[in-house]
C-alpha cells in the first residue's frame, strides 16, 4: 500500500471510530488503540505535508492559532425565537398559525432548548466548510479552526447528504466537563468559571485551537437551511441529519396537538435537572416544512416556531441604591444597585428597573429586600419586594427630574413611559451612544474601533460626532494609551473601507428613531438617493410599503434639523454612499420594479433563496404572505394550498419557475 493510500485508509478508519464513539456511543476499539492510530496518521502527515487535508481527523487536536476571527455574512439569516413563559400564549400563537395557514391540520416538533452558543456549519460535498457564530443574525465570526476540535462535529459526512447545505445547532459544555475544569482551576489557585454557557462561548474565541481541543465541548444540531429536497418535515430533518453523522438529540417528539406539546413541556420541567447539560426551555416548531415556508418570518423571528421558557431562578437581596443610565436616544433607564447575589451561576450586582412607572408601582425604598430573577435567563430584573423586610419610609425612591450626565430637565411625552433628555447634541452618553450605534455590526462596523475606543476618543476631544471619524489622523491617535502604529494603521484603513458600505447601512447607522435595519432598506429601495429622501413629502414617505405615520414623522423631523443637515453634508463630502447601489446594466435590469412577489414550494432550476434574490436584483419586492398588494405568486412543487386559494380568491396571477425566468429575460 502506497503512502497516500495508507493515509487515506487511516483517515477513513478514524472518522468511523470517531462517529461510533461520539455519535453512536458504541465504540469498537479502546482509547489506547484509537490514540495509536491517530499518532500514526499525525506522523505520516508531518512527513508528507503534500498530502495534508483540512478535514483530517488530526484537526481534532488543534494547534493552529487564530489572531483575528474574520466576520462572515450568513447565507441564510440566523433568526432568534420569540419567547413565552405562558401556555396561554402558545395557544394564541397556534391561533395565529392556523389563521395564516387556513388549516386545522398542524403537527409540531418539540425539542429541548439548549443553553449554549448558536453555531452555523456549512457542508459542501460532505466536508465541513465555514463554522460561523450567530453574531447579529446576519453575520458572525468564522471559528472553523476551533469548531473542528469538537469531536461531535463531523468533518466528513455519511449517507445520502445534499451537495451543499447549512446546519444550525448549539455548542454546549456539559456539567461534568464544566465541573472538572473548575476543579482543575481551583487546584491551580485560578478563579473558577461562572457558568457553562459563558465558558462555551469564550472557548470558541480562544486564539489557540489546541486549548479549545482540551475543553469537553459538544455540539447538538437541530435545523437545516438551504435544502430543497425530498425532506418534508422538521422531524424528518432530525432523523436524516442523524444518519448523515450529526449528533442530534434523541429527546424530540412529534406532537399532533397542543395537549401533546404541553405534556412534553411538563415532562421536561420535572426532568431537566437530571440532564447532563443545561436547558432553559422547550422549542415548538410547526413540523411541515411547506407550512413553515408559507408562514415565513417577521423581521426578527420565524412565525412557525416559539420557545417556551421555564420559570427563571429567583433570589432575594438588598437594594442599595438606584442609578440612571442615558441611552443614545436620550432615554433614561433606572438601574438597581444590589448586594451581590448568585443566580444561575452568575453573580448579579445590578438589575433593570425599566422606568418610573415600575419604581412607583413597586414603591421601592433603599434598603428593601427585593426578589431578583434573570428574565429569559439573561437580563436580571426586580420582580417584587419582601414586605417583611422593607427599607425606611424616608428612603422612598423619587425619580430624577434632571439628566444625570448633562443636567438638562427631563421630558416625558404623554402616553409614553420613558423619560428623555432633550440635549441630544451635547449630552455625553448620547453622543457616545450615537457613535457606537453608527459603528455597530449592522451599520458601518469599522474594525479596530470598539466601544471603549469610542469612549476614549470622545474623552480626548477627538470625536464629537460620527463625521469626526472621517477626519481623524494618525498623529491624533498615536499618543493615546494602547494605540500602537499597527493598530492605528488598521483603524484608519477600516474607516476608509467603511466608505464603501451601502446607503442603507449609512442610513441605519444615523440612528433615526424608529428607523431600524429593515425600514432603512425600504426607504433606500423606494427613494434611492439622499436628495430624494430629503425632498420626500409626508405623503411620499407613508406611501412606501411598511412606512407608517410615526416613522415618517421621525424621518422628516430628523432631516429638517439644521445640525443633521450639516452632519449629512459632511458625511457626503467625506465620500460615504448616499445612493442606492445599482448592479451593472448588463447583469440585471429593473423589469420587476414595483412588483411584489410571494414565493412558495420547491423549484427545479433555483433554490427558493436564489429565486428571491433574482426578484430583488431585478427591482421586485419579496413578501412572505399573499395579500391584495401581491403582483405574482411564484409556485413550485408542494406549495401550500392556502396560499394558492388566497391568490385565486384575489385574482392574483400564479406563475411557475419557467415563466418567472422568462419575465426577467
Amino acid at each position: 500500500m502506497g503512502v497516500l493510500e495508507r493515509i487515506k485508509a487511516l483517515r477513513e478508519e478514524l472518522h468511523e471510530h470517531n462517529h461510533r464513539y461520539y455519535i453512536l456511543d458504541k465504540p469498537t476499539i479502546s482509547d489506547f488503540e484509537f490514540d495509536q492510530k491517530l499518532k500514526a496518521l499525525q506522523q505520516l502527515e508531518a512527513q508528507y505535508p503534500d498530502f495534508s487535508d483540512q478535514n483530517s481527523p488530526t484537526q481534532r487536536v488543534g494547534g493552529g492559532v487564530t489572531k483575528n476571527f474574520e466576520t462572515v455574512p450568513h447565507r441564510y439569516p440566523m433568526y432568534s425565537l420569540d419567547n413565552t413563559y405562558s401556555k396561554e400564549e402558545i395557544e394564541l400563537w397556534e391561533e395565529r398559525v392556523k389563521k395564516i395557514l387556513g388549516s386545522e391540520n398542524i403537527a409540531y416538533t418539540c425539542e429541548l432548548k439548549f443553553d449554549g452558543v448558536s453555531i452555523s456549519l456549512s457542508y459542501r460535498d460532505g466536508f465541513l466548510e465555514p463554522a460561523v457564530t450567530r453574531g447579529d443574525g446576519t453575520q458572525g465570526d468564522d471559528v472553523t479552526r476551533n469548531v473542528k476540535t469538537i469531536p461531535t462535529v463531523p468533518l466528513r459526512l455519511k449517507g445520502d447528504f445534499p451537495d451543499f447545505f447549512e446546519i444550525r445547532g448549539e455548542i454546549i459544555l456539559p456539567w461534568e466537563g464544566f465541573n472538572q475544569m473548575n476543579e482543575e482551576r481551583k487546584q491551580k489557585g485560578e478563579p473558577v468559571y461562572m457558568n457553562p454557557r459563558n465558558t462555551a462561548s469564550g472557548s470558541l474565541k480562544l486564539q489557540d485551537s489546541a486549548l479549545v481541543a482540551k475543553r469537553p465541548l459538544q455540539c447538538f444540531l437541530y435545523s437545516v437551511a438551504g435544502i430543497d429536497s425530498e425532506i418534508h418535515s422538521q422531524f424528518e430533518v432530525l432523523q436524516k441529519t442523524r444518519l448523515w453523522g450529526f449528533k442530534v438529540p434523541q429527546n424530540a417528539v412529534l406532537a399532533q396537538n397542543l395537549d401533546q406539546v404541553f405534556a412534553f413541556i411538563d415532562t421536561w420541567e420535572k426532568e431537566r435537572q437530571e440532564l447532563p447539560y443545561e436547558i432553559d426551555g422547550i422549542v415548538i416548531k410547526v413540523d411541515d416544512l411547506n407550512q413553515q415556508e408559507e408562514l415565513g418570518f417577521t423581521s426578527k423571528s420565524p412565525r412557525w416556531a416559539i420557545a417556551y421558557k421555564y420559570e427563571a431562578v429567583k433570589a432575594a437581596t438588598v437594594l442599595q441604591d438606584v442609578s440612571y443610565q442615558v441611552g443614545r436616544t436620550g432615554a433614561i433607564t433606572p438601574v438597581a444597585d444590589l448586594n451581590p447575589v448568585m443566580i444561575s451561576g452568575t453573580t448579579v450586582k445590578r438589575a433593570s428597573l425599566h422606568n418610573q412607572d415600575q419604581i412607583t408601582k413597586l414603591g421601592l425604598r433603599i434598603g428593601d429586600e427585593v426578589y431578583v430573577e434573570k428574565g429569559g435567563e439573561i437580563i436580571p430584573k426586580i420582580t417584587g419586594i419582601n414586605e417583611l423586610k422593607r427599607g425606611l419610609v424616608e428612603n422612598l425612591i423619587v425619580f430624577i427630574s434632571h439628566c444625570p450626565a448633562c443636567g438638562n430637565t427631563l421630558h416625558k411625552k404623554e402616553g409614553e413611559a420613558q423619560h428623555f433628555c432633550p440635549n441630544d447634541k451635547h449630552c455625553p452618553p448620547q453622543i457616545i451612544g450615537k457613535i457606537k450605534h453608527f459603528n455597530s455590526r449592522k451599520a458601518m462596523y469599522i474594525e479596530g474601533i470598539g466601544d471603549e475606543t469610542v469612549k476614549l476618543l470622545y474623552e480626548q476631544n477627538i470625536l464629537s460626532s460620527v463625521a469626526d471619524l472621517y477626519v481623524m489622523k494618525a498623529k491624533d491617535l498615536l499618543p493615546l494609551e494602547g494605540m500602537a502604529e499597527k493598530s492605528v494603521h488598521n483603524l484608519l484603513e477600516g474607516i476608509e473601507f467603511s466608505k464603501q458600505k451601502p446607503f442603507e447601512k449609512v442610513l441605519f447607522g444615523l440612528g433615526i428613531r424608529y428607523v431600524g435595519e429593515t425600514v432603512a432598506k425600504r426607504l433606500v429601495n423606494a427613494l434611492e438617493t439622499l436628495d430624494n429622501l430629503v425632498a420626500a413629502s409626508f405623503e411620499d414617505l407613508t406611501a412606501i410599503d411598511e412606512i407608517g405615520e410615526r416613522i415618517a414623522r421621525s424621518v422628516a423631523a430628523f432631516l429638517s434639523e439644521e445640525s443633521n443637515k450639516e452632519l449629512l453634508a459632511r458625511l457626503k463630502l467625506y465620500g460615504l454612499r448616499f445612493e442606492k447601489e445599482h448592479l451593472e446594466e448588463n447583469q440585471h435590469n429593473q423589469k420587476l420594479e414595483g412588483k411584489r412577489f410571494v414565493v412558495s414550494g420547491v423549484f427545479k432550476e433555483l433554490s427558493r433563496e436564489e429565486l428571491k434574490n433574482k426578484i430583488e436584483q431585478h427591482g421586485g419586492i419579496v413578501s412572505s404572505s399573499v395579500s391584495a398588494k401581491t403582483s405574482y405568486l411564484v409556485a413550485g412543487e408542494g406549495m401550500g394550498p392556502s396560499k394558492r386559494a388566497k391568490a385565486e380568491s384575489l385574482s392574483i396571477p400564479i406563475i411557475n419557475e419557467e415563466l418567472f425566468l422568462k419575465m426577467i429575460g
